[in-house]
């Protein structure tokens, strides 16, 4: 594996990854082209997004997220490792208990849970009421 700008410690964690869905460095397909988006005359000429295909899945990913080629490497692989990971194990993947965590909370309440609520919002304001100190 090529040696990334980053701390040995994350190297060795993705390697970990790697390792541990059968991930080879042989199945990736590495391109450099250029990136997409704001950042004027530089964006346009160097080729510093990467974009990574794994064979024997056919997942693709792309990656500009850093400046440096060899740092959006780094991320690339990490995004692939994600994905597989994700696709492997479903439901159960942190990435998706992380989505689904996010979509309940956004989800409006129904108006049973709304009354139910309110219902124990005054039910507790009652009984601070109860504490305060009698008026003279």
């Amino acid at each position: 594996m090529p040696q990334f700008p980053v701390s040995p410690a994350k190297q060795n964690a993705l390697l970990a990854m790697m390792d541990r869905y059968q991930i080879k460095e042989s199945d990736l397909i590495e391109n450099f082209i250029r990136g997409s988006g704001a950042g004027g005359q530089k964006i346009n000429k160097t080729s510093s997004c990467v974009q990574l295909l794994h064979s024997p899945t056919g997942i693709e990913v792309r990656c500009q997220a850093s400046r440096s080629q060899a740092l959006n490497r780094f991320y690339a692989r990490r995004i692939l490792v994600e994905k597989i990971a994700r696709q492997i194990e479903g439901e159960k993947s942190a990435k998706e208990q992380q989505i689904e965590k996010i979509r309940r909370q956004k989800r409006r309440r129904s108006k049973r849970a709304k009354e139910k609520m309110l219902a124990n919002k005054k039910h507790q304001a009652a009984k601070k009421q109860l504490r305060k100190t009698p008026s003279e």
